[in-house]
């Protein structure tokens, strides 16, 4: 059982990894038509934020957020990624007291 529990984890910690965005080549560039991250690409980016967060820590050429972004639509996208994947804000959970 302890086997399959480890095996679970290192499993999703692999897949979390390989999730990371790498760096961003567009990052001192002018932003070009259709060449900018919208709300689909800013909620991904939101639910992955922890694991990113961790790994610009230690790279400096990952970066959280995404610089060529569509304004508004990507920062809701984004807030609302990290909002379901921290269960935090609005979409957060209250434990009962029995």
């Amino acid at each position: 059982m302890k086997k399959v529990v480890a095996l679970f984890f290192l499993t999703i910690m692999l897949f979390s990894i390989s999730c990371a965005p790498g760096p961003n080549q567009l990052a001192k560039t002018p932003d070009r038509e259709g060449e900018v991250a919208g709300f689909w690409l800013g909620l991904w980016h939101g639910l992955i934020s922890p694991i990113t967060f961790i790994v610009s820590l230690f790279s400096g050429r990952v970066s959280l957020y995404e610089v060529h972004n569509s304004g508004g639509w990507y920062n809701f996208g984004f807030v609302l990624g990290a909002g379901l994947f921290l269960s935090g804000g609005i979409l957060g959970h209250k434990k009962k007291k029995k």
